[in-house]
């Protein structure tokens, strides 16, 4: 038969013999060499010495075939983990002697360092020289391994879980009965043991749910869907207490589809009902008034529409800002302030009906939501009892206060069809109550639209100059009472090209509103700290540079690395640079404010309170709050030249800063009586048209030149004159 497999000229039936030999030879090894493993032959000997290795050896070890025949580069032994060497060579050897084959499972340590898990199988036969050799395939199965310690793990822990489970676990019948529980379950709704809960339970929607028919629904969802996820019912534990659970439960049938029990779990919720209930509440509700929030009264708008229009009826949005709340709030403190809504709040709650909704919008401002109106006569008494419960006498700190409210309102559907639109319209309205004296209500009419459309105009108008650098900056000169220049205030001035000169209580306040204070600011202050690198010192000194920091800025996470940034950007010293600040700052949060200014007192900057004397809260500051200057308000400077308890307030306050050592400036002084005046009284620094309107920098560096940096004093007599 063998020769037969020779190809010879004697025998020309023997080719097609040996053809079919090669070409099975060629299947074989394609196959051999393209297995996901490695076949294998080797000596038994220490090395497991391989004679033949498959072409699988390098995807299985990352080792060519070449490298271990014959051990030329590495050894099977060496590939083998060190952990597993003894044991596969003893039950390699037992199963030699009894003379069948063995199935390894074993670690290897590839070329690159992994350790993979493999399974070998094999036998051992004789070779052609009758010597004892190993043949047999080795595969990777580190996935097969790893799935199945997985599911090991996964089993053992399901065990633990179920053994020592904290969630009640339980089987019941479809009458209603439990068949079997947990200790936890027993524990969960008060029972000594699970035999005690399934003997007294016997009618479960009876005696366990609050809600009656609640196992009835249980069951129409099992019935629906085989299962029930989260079930939420409150129920009565044994000694009548009740509590709220969550079921997870299965409809459990045998092989035949035949009904067997319901199984599942149940977890005591009665701690996160109650903290979603406060959560919803807090979502839902201002924490100070107890009234409904903004989110709420959107909701309930919505709703509220589609009533008036199925019933015909028309219903009222109002938009109220209490007149002159802030006064209160700053004199008095928050405490105060607090208390003041809350009375105000109570008294709203009870000029409505149930049926309507009182919300707190923001700060002082509120929402009246007035339903099932047929005539515009009983939305105006419905306002005027508002206004006359709001102006009542108000007690606080011993002292008694009359509120007013400026009120706006819009009515669906003639004013709007949807929340957004009614809210928006009784806002514009509120503003025009404002305008027209405060303390009055105003409708909604499409001429009080126009004025809201000119702010957004203003508001796009803005954006536009900035683009195109319409801003600009001008330096008002600070003088001592010899009227020299001490200092320069920059300000920032705004010519649009749709609007013409804008002032800046108008586009602050917007820029404010519209968040683009911020790059106004930046602007205005690269610009300002450019300029001051060019003035030259006056009588020895260098002029600082005092600059505004907004509000609504200044307790930006950012503000004191940005502000040093464009300062160092120009070279001019922190130490010239003066930070002018209201007292507003530090009406959200006092001790951030505190900290900011801290951190820029620390670089070197000087602070200056602004406007100081506008708001009653202001004397408390002076002691803890790291200020350098105090800028005594325009407001009083005007009044006290002929008003005496002004002038004595405006004294007190000269007095009381410069005792806690602090520079105070006088702003907005426009003649030499008021100068005088302020002299007198120990003021150090001035500031006001007397001396110089706001100049241009090209104009500043002129005044600086001209006179050696003072102001004559009939220069000032001219400008009085």
């Amino acid at each position: 038969m063998k020769s037969d497999l020779v190809p010879t000229a004697r025998s020309h039936h023997s080719s097609p013999l040996i053809a079919r030999s090669v070409d099975l030879h060629k299947v074989l090894d394609t196959l051999v060499h393209n297995l996901e493993g490695m076949a294998y032959r080797c000596l038994l000997d220490g090395e497991w010495t391989m004679r033949f290795v498959s072409q699988g050896c390098f995807r299985l070890t990352g080792y060519e075939a070449a490298d271990l025949l014959d051990n030329q580069r590495v050894s099977w032994e060496d590939i083998t983990h060190p952990d597993d060497r003894q044991r596969i060579r003893q039950e390699v050897l037992q199963a030699v002697q009894a003379g069948h084959g063995y199935t390894l499972h074993y670690a290897i340590i590839t070329r690159s360092g992994a350790v993979r898990r493999v399974k070998g199988q094999g036998v051992m036969v004789m070779d052609e020289s009758q010597q004892q050799v190993l043949e047999g395939f080795i595969q990777d199965v580190t996935d097969i391994h790893q799935t199945l310690e997985a599911l090991a793990h996964a089993e053992l822990r399901y065990r633990q879980i179920f053994e020592h489970a904290r969630e009640g676990i339980f089987q019941t019948s479809l009458e209603g009965r439990y068949l079997s529980a947990n200790p936890a379950l027993a524990r969960l709704y008060g029972y000594g043991t699970a035999d005690e809960l399934i003997a007294d339970l016997s009618d479960i929607d009876r005696r366990l749910y609050v809600q009656p028919g609640r196992r009835e629904r249980f069951q129409k969802l099992m019935a629906a869907h085989g299962e029930v996820s989260n079930f939420e019912s409150e129920v009565y534990r044994r000694d009548g207490s009740k509590i709220w659970i969550s079921e997870n439960a299965r409809s459990v049938r045998n092989a035949r589809g035949e009904f067997i029990c319901f199984e599942g779990t149940v977890q005591d919720i009665t701690e996160r009902r109650s903290q979603l209930e406060q959560l919803e509440r807090q979502a839902n509700y201002d924490a100070l008034t107890g009234l409904a929030n903004r989110n709420l009264l959107r909701d309930r708008i919505g709703p509220a529409i589609a009533h008036a229009e199925r019933m015909g009826h028309f219903l009222a949005v109002v938009f109220i800002d209490l007149d002159h709340f802030k006064l209160i709030n700053d004199s008095l403190g928050h405490d105060a302030g607090d208390q003041l809504l809350v009375e105000i709040a109570q008294r709203m709650r009870g000029c409505v009906r149930a049926s309507d909704t009182v919300a707190r919008h923001s700060g002082d401002e509120f929402v009246l939501l007035l339903n099932e109106h047929f005539r515009i006569h009983s939305v105006i008494a419905h306002l005027q009892r508002v206004l006359k419960q709001v102006n009542q006498p108000v007690s606080l700190l011993g002292r008694e206060f009359q509120m007013g409210a400026s009120m706006g309102v819009a009515l669906y559907p003639q004013d709007g069809m949807d929340a957004q639109s009614l809210l928006k319209h009784a806002d514009v309205a509120m503003y025009a109550a404002k305008e027209r004296g405060r303390n009055n209500f105003q409708f909604f009419t499409p001429e009080l639209n126009k004025l809201a459309d000119e702010r957004l105009d203003l508001a796009t108008a803005m954006r536009f100059g900035l683009e195109q650098n319409e801003f600009s900056v001008v330096y008002q000169p600070k003088v001592d009472r010899h009227r020299r220049i001490v200092g320069v205030e920059a300000l920032a001035r705004w010519h649009s090209a749709s609007c013409g000169s804008v002032g800046p209580d108008r586009f602050i306040p917007m820029a404010e509103e519209t968040g683009l204070i911020g790059e106004i600011t930046e602007r205005v202050l690269r610009q300002a700290f450019h300029a001051a690198t060019q003035w030259g010192p006056v009588h020895g000194r260098a002029l600082t540079l005092a600059v505004n920091l907004s509000a609504k800025l200044f307790l930006a996470d950012d503000l004191v690395q940005r502000v040093a940034g464009w300062l160092a950007d120009s070279g001019l010293p922190p130490q010239r640079v003066e930070l002018e600040i209201t007292e507003s700052v530090f009406l959200d949060d006092s001790e951030r404010a505190i900290s900011v200014l801290q951190a820029f007192k620390a670089l070197g900057f000087r602070v200056a309170m602004d406007d100081f004397g506008t708001g009653y809260s202001s004397l408390s500051y002076l002691r803890h709050l790291p200020l350098d200057t105090v800028k005594i308000d325009r407001s009083l400077i005007t009044d006290m030249e002929f008003d005496e308890d002004v002038a004595m307030i405006a004294q007190a306050m000269v007095g009381l800063c410069r005792n806690l050592r602090k520079t105070v400036v006088a702003e907005g002084v426009e003649n030499p009586a008021q100068f005088a005046l302020l002299c007198a009284h120990g003021c150090e620094e001035f500031q006001g048209y007397l001396f110089a309107k706001p100049l241009a920098a090209d104009a500043l560096r002129s005044l600086l030149a001209r006179h050696q940096g003072s102001i004559p004093a009939r220069q000032l007599e001219a400008m009085h004159g």
